[in-house]
């Protein structure tokens, strides 16, 4: 059919000459609009909203009362970090109502470059969820990273006309902005001169340093965690996204500051969410309960997870029920819990009762596959020299991936080595360059972490994703790590020689080929045994907590396969004070 022939159908269908597809009855409909209630029945046809009132229609569907809003939108997210691929993410979140995401896929792009967007991108086609790409802009972070490739605004050119695409992915290396560094400032002025929305990552900055961001053309952050920070964002005509991950929980922090004057500038995301926390409490619908609870009217909570993002991201047909408005659609039962019983997406049914209805298929190419390459290890690979009796130490704070710089006393072995047997309350830290095999390894130490017994390696680090292992003992980490190795990427722990748990994640060494139960499953128990048997802080969550370790563009103090590095200062330091 043509683009005028469905027009016409459209229009026949408004004006009550021909029947909609599917009529909603027994429904109160969300104007996100007016933030108001409309008595139904909705009217859709040829995966478009019709329109409110007494249609006739071909399939009649019974709310029993519940409200019809639009599908969820979730302005910010990392799938990778879900350990899942995309068909495997989409069938994980879309019977929680959830029927589009703002996706950056730097994380696979920086292990495998354009062809891990790419892959992204092709993966995504064809699923009932939306996924919309943010280029990636920081590929690798910064220039004191080891990634799988480099990426320069020549080579994101080349994606930025695909129709998945939206715009340049979160900008972490913000002195390179406000420096106007080349490399940045050709990424930035390629997204301006296609008129592409720019996303922000701006931890801590304030005054002319955040000034100077903005005026770059950034709009959004997704990094607030305090009053004074998203009260300034907003001011500076930002998008506030929002964030409640698995990890890093900002949404109650935030929710004070919101008032209807400023709610607009608001929407939601989760950034980094693992399959067990969306398959236990939900996804975008979660952060509408907890923002409900915490007393925002719901009304303002859905607009601000649904045509806020639309807005944001220039979603055009998303985000509101209204005539022409693509007919992706959430039906839940109240206003306070969000449960969706109904989920639509382009008008067909695709979920009920938080089970899929459509079969979702799924082929990995060999362009992601088999990206683990490690120079030879040894136990003496490990060894951490010190040579003073005080360290830094990269302080670990529940519920965050902020760190500590912490200058601690140490006291060194018989052969001038860091012991963990020696100094507790510290472990050794390492981080194993695997993209190239250059056998670069830093070491460094993690505080308040606590594991004992054993080790923990995880090829998931961000941002270059190279392979970081956390022990009190160097045969357990090198054990660890040659096991994560052996499965081409993932995670693994071990205790005296016996791996007591691992997962594969052969994708990128980022994401399973299996479904989100069955990785929810593995990661349930090796976070069992990280707790119980390796007694880390119950406060900590373990393995996300680990793969932020890496990231040198959130303070304060960092380790890269390079080493130690100190992000307030912006520059290598040594482990030793």
């Amino acid at each position: 059919m043509s683009d005028k022939a469905q027009l016409a159908t459209l229009i026949d269908m408004a004006a009550g000459r021909v029947p909609a597809d599917l009529l909603i009855v027994n429904c109160k409909i969300i104007d996100v609009f007016n933030q108001t209630l409309m008595a139904g029945p909705l009217a859709i046809g040829a995966g478009k909203i019709i329109g409110c009132g007494d249609y006739q229609a071909k399939e009649i569907l019974d709310a029993k009362g519940g409200y019809v809003m639009p599908g969820l939108i979730d302005g910010h997210v990392h799938i990778e970090s879900s350990s899942l691929t995309p068909p495997q993410f989409a069938r994980c979140i879309l019977p929680h109502g959830t029927t589009t995401v703002i996706a950056d896929p730097h994380e696979i792009a920086n292990v495998c470059g354009l062809d891990g967007i790419r892959y992204m991108l092709d993966s995504s086609r064809n699923l009932p969820l939306n996924v919309r790409i943010m280029l990636p802009s920081c590929v690798p972070a910064t220039p004191f990273e080891q990634a799988g490739a480099i990426l320069e605004a020549e080579d994101l050119e080349r994606l930025i006309g695909d129709d998945g695409v939206l715009g340049l992915g979160e900008v972490m290396d913000y002195p390179s902005v406000i420096n106007h560094a080349d490399s940045m400032m050709n990424k930035i002025m390629m997204a301006r001169r296609h008129d592409r929305v720019i996303d922000g990552h701006s931890p801590g900055m304030k005054g002319k340093d955040l000034t100077a961001y903005v005026i770059s053309g950034v709009m959004t952050d997704h990094e607030c965690s305090r009053r004074e920070e998203m009260e300034e964002r907003l001011r500076l005509g930002m998008y506030i996204l929002l964030r409640e991950g698995s990890t890093c929980k900002d949404l109650l922090n935030l929710i004070p500051v919101i008032t209807p004057a400023n709610a607009r500038r608001c929407v939601m995301c989760t950034d980094d969410r693992e399959p067990s926390d969306i398959l236990s409490t939900g996804h975008i619908n979660k952060s509408l309960r907890m923002a409900v609870e915490a007393g925002l009217d719901p009304l303002m909570a859905i607009g601000m997870a649904t045509l806020n993002a639309a807005e944001c991201f220039r979603l055009r047909g998303k985000g509101a029920l209204a005539p022409g408005y693509d007919a992706d659609i959430l039906i839940v039962d109240n206003l306070s819990q969000f449960n969706a019983k109904h989920v639509f997406t382009q008008g067909k049914e695709i979920a009920r009762d938080g089970q899929m209805l459509v079969e979702i298929d799924h082929v990995i190419p060999d362009s992601v596959l088999n990206t683990v390459r490690l120079a030879p290890l040894t136990v003496d690979s490990f060894k951490l020299p010190l040579t003073s009796n005080k360290v830094r130490a990269i302080g670990v704070q529940p519920g965050s991936v902020v760190t500590l710089n912490q200058e601690l006393p140490v006291v060194a072995d018989a052969q001038g080595l860091f012991s963990a047997e020696l100094n507790p309350g510290l472990n050794k830290l390492a981080v194993i360059e695997r993209h190239h095999a250059t056998g670069n390894m830093g070491l460094g130490l993690l505080a308040n972490y606590g594991l004992k017994g054993g080790a923990i390696a995880i090829s998931v680090a961000h941002d270059s994703h190279n392979i970081v292992v956390v022990g009190d003992n160097d045969a357990d980490m090198l054990a660890a790590v040659k096991d994560v190795e052996s499965m081409g990427g993932g995670v693994s722990l071990c205790r005296k020689g016996e791996i007591l748990a691992h997962l594969a994640l052969p994708v990128g060494g980022l994401m399973s080929d299996k479904s989100a139960p069955e990785v929810a499953e593995h990661i349930e128990h090796m976070l069992n045994i990280a707790h119980k048997a390796f007694q880390i802080n119950q406060n900590i969550q373990p393995l996300m907590t680990l793969v932020f370790m890496t990231l040198p563009v959130i303070p304060a103090l960092k380790l890269t396969s390079t080493g130690l590095f100190d992000v307030i200062k912006f520059q290598p330091v040594d482990v030793c004070v």
